[in-house]
C-alpha cells in the first residue's frame, strides 16, 4: 500500500480483503496514516489470472466491456531489492487534528484540539505560533455523495455558513461527555461556531453540492454530479459498499456435446450457419445423425454459435439457474473426482437421509469440492446494493468505477465444500395454496411496499414467499450445522435458489487456501435428517418473543419493513454468510411460532 509520491509500502491486507472490503475508492488506517485505495490504474501488475468464462460473459454484458479479463490483486514480492509490488493509495482526508487535549470551560467541561490542513503541517507535525510540534491525526468527518464521490469537507466555509476571507486558526471542541455528534463543533477564533450536527441533517444542505471529486481515480478525474453532499464519518460501515458477484464453478454439463461437435466440426458442422440447414445436415448425412442422436439441434446449433462467439449454450440463463440446472440433475455423481478440481458432488442416497421430516426435499448433494470465484465491479457508499436473487446485479445501478478505464476486474477464488438439498416444487406451490399463507405474505409485502418508499428509485423487486422461506430456513440451517460441523456460522455461505428452474438451498464454506475443505459440511450433510430438526426447533421459539414473533413488517416506527418474526436473537447472521444483507427473513414460513398464523412450511405433524 504506497502513500502518494512514495514507493515505500505502508501498510498489508490480505488479497480477498482487497475484493471483498478495501478495493477502490475504500477508506483505510494504516499503522500511521490515513488512506483512500488507488483505482486499477495505479495497481502493479503481477496478479494471476482467473478463469471462469460464464462470470466473464456476464461482466462483459454488464459493463459493456468486450475485452474484460479477471486477475487477483497483486500479491507482495517480498524481496527487499526490487521495487515493491502492491496498490497505490493517496492519503485522504487532508485535515487533521491535534492529538493534545486542551481542557476549558467550567472544569475541562470542554476539550478542545486544533484543526489544520495539511499544507499547514511540516514533517507530519503542527508547529503552533509557541514554535510548539503537535502530533496531529487525520479528522474523522469528510463529505460524500450517494454516487460515491468524496472529498474534505470545505471547514472555513461550513463554520461561517457561507463563503469567507477569515482564515484564522479553527477549533474542534467536543462539549460533553457522550460523544455524540451534536456536541462537536467548530469554532474560529473570528468568533463564530457551527455544530457538526448541523452538517448531518441533509435538509440544512450545510455541506453544499457534491463537485464530483474522485480522489482514487488519481488526479483531473472529477465528474459532474451536483447531488447534496452528506456528512460521512470515515470509519462508519457506511462509508463503502463494494458491489460483487459471485459464481460458483460448474462442470459443463454440455461436454458430452461440445465432444460430439468437435468430432463433426471440421467435416460437416463448420458450415452450418442456420437451424434449418443444420437439420437437413442430420437428416441427409447418417455418420452426422448417429454422432448428434442423444442431443436436440437446438443445443447443438448453440454449441456451434458459441465456437464461432455469437452465442452460448447457456446464453440468457441467470448465474443461479445454470447453477441449479447442474445440481438438481439426474446424475449421481458431478463432476471429477481430482485433487485440483473445481467441483466434485454426489448425491446422498435417499435410505440413508428420508424421514417424515423432509418429506418435501427431493435430493440431497454431498459437494465434497467446489470452488467459488467472487469479483468486485464497482462500490456503493451510504447504501449498499446486493444481487437479485437470481445472482444478477442491477444494470441500473449508480455503481462508483473501480478505474478511468476498465479492461480487468479483481477477483478471488475460494475452495471449499457443501450441501446442496433440492425441494419438491409441487410441494411448494401446494404450500402457496393455503390462505393463511397468502395472508402473511400480504403482510410481507406490504412492508416491501414501505421498504420501497423509503428508497425512491430503487428497482429492487419482491422476492416472493418461497424465496424467504428457504431463506429463513437457510439462516437456521447454518446457525444448527455451525455446531458441529468445525466451521464457525460467519464462514458458512448460502446461496437460495427460488426461481422457475426450482428450489433448493447451498450451504457451502471457502477459503483461498486449504481451510474450506476440511470435510465437515460434508460429514453434516450425512447426518442432514437431525440437524434439520435442530434447525426447525431453534425456529420455533426466539429469545425474543413474543415481541419478534409479533412484529408487524409494515411499523412504521421499528422500521424494519423487510422482516416478519425475525430478529438478532433467532434468524439474523453474520452479514458475510447472507446473500440478501439479512433481509426478506420471516420464521413463521417456517414452523408455527407463539403467533400460531398457521402459514407454516413444516407443520406440527411433520415433527
Amino acid at each position: 500500500m504506497n502513500r502518494r509520491r512514495s514507493l515505500r509500502p505502508y501498510g498489508q491486507i490480505r488479497q480477498s480483503q482487497v475484493v471483498t472490503t478495501f478495493g477502490p475508492g475504500a477508506l483505510l488506517d494504516l499503522p500511521n496514516h490515513s488512506v483512500i485505495v488507488g483505482g486499477l490504474d495505479y495497481w502493479s501488475p503481477g496478479g494471476e489470472e482467473i478463469s471462469e468464462p460464464r462470470l466473464v460473459a456476464k461482466l462483459q454484458a454488464l459493463l459493456q466491456a468486450p475485452a474484460l479479463k479477471l486477475y487477483a490483486p497483486p500479491p507482495d514480492n517480498q524481496d527487499p531489492v526490487t521495487p515493491p509490488t502492491g496498490i497505490r493509495a493517496w492519503q485522504f482526508p487532508e485535515w487533521f487534528i491535534t492529538q493534545d487535549v486542551e481542557d476549558t470551560g467550567a472544569s475541562g467541561a470542554i476539550r478542545s484540539r486544533l484543526l489544520v490542513p495539511r499544507k499547514a503541517l511540516t514533517r507530519g507535525k503542527f508547529i503552533d505560533l509557541e514554535k510548539r510540534k503537535r502530533s496531529v491525526v487525520p479528522i474523522r468527518f469528510v463529505r460524500a455523495c450517494r454516487r460515491g464521490h468524496i472529498g474534505d469537507i470545505d471547514w472555513y466555509t461550513f463554520v461561517h455558513a457561507g463563503g469567507t476571507q477569515c482564515r484564522r486558526q479553527l477549533w474542534i471542541d467536543e462539549r460533553g461527555t457522550t460523544g455524540d455528534i451534536s456536541e462537536i463543533w467548530v469554532r474560529c477564533e473570528c468568533g463564530v461556531e457551527r455544530s457538526v450536527g448541523d452538517a448531518a441533517m441533509l435538509e440544512n444542505k450545510a455541506l453544499g453540492n457534491c463537485d464530483g471529486f474522485r480522489p482514487w481515480l488519481g488526479p483531473y478525474s472529477r465528474e459532474k454530479c451536483g447531488e447534496s453532499n452528506r456528512l460521512l464519518v470515515r470509519s462508519a460501515s457506511n462509508a463503502y459498499f463494494p458491489q460483487v458477484m459471485t459464481v460458483i464453478s460448474l462442470p459443463d454439463r454440455f461436454e458430452p456435446l461440445s465432444q460430439a461437435v468437435t468430432q463433426m466440426w471440421e467435416l460437416y458442422l463448420q458450415y452450418v450457419d442456420t437451424p434449418d440447414y443444420l437439420k437437413d445436415q442430420i437428416n441427409r448425412i447418417p455418420p452426422l445423425k448417429a454422432a448428434l442422436a442423444e442431443f436436440s439441434p437446438e443445443d447443438v446449433f448453440g454449441e456451434i454459435q458459441a465456437r464461432r462467439g455469437v452465442g452460448s449454450s447457456a446464453a440468457g440463463k441467470s448465474v443461479k439457474q445454470a447453477e441449479i440446472e447442474v445440481l438438481i440433475s439426474s446424475q449421481e455423481e458431478i463432476g471429477n473426482d481430482v485433487p485440483d478440481g473445481d467441483f466434485y458432488a454426489r448425491a446422498l442416497p435417499q435410505d440413508q437421509w428420508d424421514s417424515p421430516l423432509l418429506q418435501a426435499v427431493e435430493r440431497v448433494v454431498l459437494a465434497h469440492r467446489l470452488r467459488e470465484v467472487v469479483v468486485q465491479l464497482g462500490f456503493t457508499r451510504f447504501e449498499s446494493t446486493a444481487p437479485d436473487i437470481e445472482g444478477e446485479l442491477d444494470v441500473g445501478v449508480t455503481r462508483a468505477p473501480l478505474a478511468r478505464e476498465l479492461t480487468w476486474l479483481p477477483a478471488v477464488e475460494n475452495k471449499g465444500e457443501g450441501i446442496f438439498l433440492m425441494f419438491n416444487s409441487d410441494a411448494i406451490a401446494k404450500w402457496q395454496e393455503r390462505e393463511a399463507v397468502k395472508k402473511r405474505g400480504r403482510q410481507l409485502l406490504e412492508g416491501f411496499k414501505c421498504w420501497l418508499d423509503d428508497h425512491k428509485g430503487s428497482k429492487r423487486e419482491f422476492s416472493g414467499l418461497p424465496y424467504v422461506m428457504l431463506h429463513s430456513l437457510s439462516h437456521l440451517l447454518i446457525t444448527a450445522v455451525s455446531l458441529e460441523c468445525g466451521y464457525p456460522a460467519s464462514s458458512i455461505r448460502e446461496r437460495i435458489y427460488g426461481g422457475a428452474t426450482g428450489y433448493g438451498i447451498l450451504l457451502y464454506t471457502g477459503s483461498a487456501d486449504a481451510e474450506g475443505t476440511l470435510g465437515g459440511l460434508v460429514e453434516v450433510g450425512r447426518r442432514i435428517s437431525r440437524h434439520f430438526k435442530t434447525a426447525l426447533e431453534l425456529g420455533r421459539l426466539c429469545s425474543n418473543d413474543p415481541v419478534c414473533a409479533q412484529h408487524t413488517p409494515a411499523n412504521t416506527h421499528e422500521r424494519r419493513f423487510l422482516h416478519g418474526a425475525a430478529c438478532h436473537g433467532c434468524l439474523l447472521i453474520a452479514e458475510t454468510s447472507c446473500e440478501q444483507h439479512n433481509d426478506f427473513l420471516d420464521r413463521a414460513l417456517v414452523v408455527p411460532t407463539v403467533e400460531n398464523l398457521g402459514a407454516e412450511f413444516f407443520g406440527m405433524n411433520q415433527t
